[in-house]
């Protein structure tokens, strides 16, 4: 990949990083170490990201948890493998129940949006088919930081703060208790650098090692699940648990410009990303700020929504088939479509985050690419009491319209905003990408993508890059960083430009590259939040 690693245009003065034994790139500086010291360990990529992702449910519980979905692409063997970790809605809930109970719609917080937790079974299924060592080492440093505790990072803190507010102000005062004596005791959210521990995370995680999981799903900690949930009116109950398992998948892709790029299939909306490229690749993009270039990437991202909102959802419920969202033929048609001015589509309101991101590699060409949510922050404002598991509210993303493609019904699992990427070139891997942030996603694949492709950025440069995002109608949101006079020549083409100043409203990213000549691992993290590699 032909790129200057010294070329950095942009405010941030970071540059990539290189080893060649391993690397661990994600959100949470000590995370990323957690992850490094099992490769030390003897552990390959797929126990480093392991390690990570349930630190990160430590270290960051501001945007993942126990109680989350995770995805995963995992290169080994010349191969690219996909898992899908996503959990399903209960048995018990459907539309008619919530519109007797009074809902018109989905809520955010509470019991009602509560989808089975996939995550822990994902690590397990990824120990047990691609892991060196047990999942009880790979588990063993983020057990140590829930017992002894650490300092909060600054962002991290600053995310807590918003959480707690909004718990307090919108969560079940009475199912929300346990969330509170959890993350928040002593009536407060802990403050930068002030040590946080939890000893029933600890405990749980230090089950779901021993047992590889089962625990969670059907020994002692599912009955607490289950009578939490039945206790405050829930819908997810110990049969939900038992029966889950996630579920290994092949990833889609489109070709662009020579490269291969790959997402998780539906229900997760990386088809989304592969979508709008496939309508970017009809132009040419020669000069990166460029009027034209942003015009096209705005419209064309427009349109992929449009389509997302449309079919996606778990892909044995869509209309329509992936192969055809994907073909030439109606990329073709859609392009169509971009002209000189701005367009609105009808698409859903892409905002809201809550998910966490790494990428991991070895010395042996192992690569991993994992995403880990509770969706909206902490998640429901639930935990389970004296267990530290949090909740997700993935189910939020139903609907509640009977001939919506995501309708709700029971055992559906949900149209998914979490998505890791991979990139390829020939029969070789290029590495592991993500940019989390709901809705943000693939806005962010497609952006990242773009300045490694056409724009030839090293990783820390393409991740540095300001950032757009299309919310809906004709309204777009730029960094402070972009352009602006590109801000301005874009208004005049009809785009609602407004510059947002909370820099977190435009994800988080990791980059991983590969040299396959001579296996040197090459290195970009996020500079708008507490980012960091671990390498060696």
């Amino acid at each position: 990949m032909n790129f200057d690693p010294l070329y950095q245009p942009y405010s941030s003065y970071r540059v990539p990083v290189y080893a060649k034994q391993g690397m661990v790139a994600t959100s949470q500086p000590l995370a990323a170490q957690a992850g490094l010291d099992v490769l030390k360990q003897g552990g390959n990529a797929i126990d480093a990201a392991i390690a990570t992702a349930a630190a990160l449910t430590v270290l960051e519980p501001t945007s993942n948890g126990i109680g989350g979905d995770a995805f995963a692409l995992v290169w080994t063997e010349g191969k690219l493998h996909g898992l899908n970790a996503s959990g399903p809605a209960p048995q018990s809930i459907s539309i008619e129940v919530l519109q007797a109970a009074g809902y018109t719609e989905m809520p955010k917080l509470g019991v009602v949006p509560v989808t089975v937790p996939g995550a822990p079974a994902g690590w397990a299924e990824l120990s047990r088919r691609f892991g060196r060592l047990t999942l009880a080492q790979v588990l063993e440093p983020a057990i140590r930081y829930a017992e002894e505790g650490y300092p909060l990072a600054p962002g991290l803190a600053r995310h807590w703060a918003r959480a707690a507010e909004v718990y307090a102000r919108q969560g079940d005062a009475e199912a929300g208790r346990a969330w509170f004596e959890t993350f928040a005791p002593g009536g407060r959210a802990p403050a930068a650098g002030e040590l946080w521990r939890s000893p029933g995370h600890a405990a749980t995680l230090r089950r779901i090692g021993e047992s590889e999981a089962r625990d969670f799903y059907e020994g002692e900690l599912a009955e607490r699940i289950h009578a939490f949930m039945a206790e405050h009116g829930g819908y997810l109950t110990r049969d939900d648990l038992k029966t889950f398992q996630p579920e290994w998948v092949d990833p889609i892709s489109v070709s662009y410009r020579g490269y291969d790029v790959w997402e998780i299939p539906p229900n997760g909306q990386g088809l989304i990303a592969l979508s709008a490229l496939n309508l970017l690749k009809g132009f040419d993009f020669t000069e990166k700020e460029s009027v034209l270039s942003y015009h096209r990437q705005l419209e064309a991202m427009k349109l992929a929504f449009a389509d997302g909102e449309k079919y996606i959802t778990e892909e044995r419920k869509m209309g329509v088939s992936v192969e055809d969202m994907l073909s030439e033929a109606y990329a073709a048609e859609r392009r169509k479509l971009i002209g000189d001015t701005a367009r609105a589509p009808e698409a859903g309101d892409p905002r809201g985050s809550g998910t966490v991101y790494l990428a991991a590699a070895d010395g042996e060409g192992n690569m991993v690419s994992f995403i880990q949510s509770n969706y909206m922050g902490f998640g429901s404002g639930l935990v389970v009491p004296g267990t530290g598991i949090a909740l997700q509210n993935r189910g939020h993303n139903f609907s509640l319209d009977p001939q919506h493609a995501n309708a709700l019904e029971p055992g559906k699992r949900t149209y998914h905003t979490i998505i890791p990427g991979f990139l390829t070139q020939g029969s070789e891997a290029v590495g592991p990408f993500g940019v989390m942030g709901g809705f943000m996603q693939p806005q962010g694949h497609v952006q990242v993508i773009m300045n490694t492709i056409d724009h030839h950025l090293n990783p820390q440069a393409a991740l540095d890059s300001p950032r757009w995002q299309w919310i809906k109608d004709k309204t777009i949101l730029v960094e402070q960083g972009f352009p602006p006079h590109i801000a301005q020549a874009l208004a005049r083409r009809g785009h609602n430009i407004q510059t947002e100043l909370d820099s977190s409203q435009f994800g988080r990213g990791q980059i991983i590259w590969r040299n396959p000549d001579t296996g040197v691992l090459c290195g970009g993290t996020e500079s708008r939040t507490d980012g960091s590699i671990a390498a060696w």
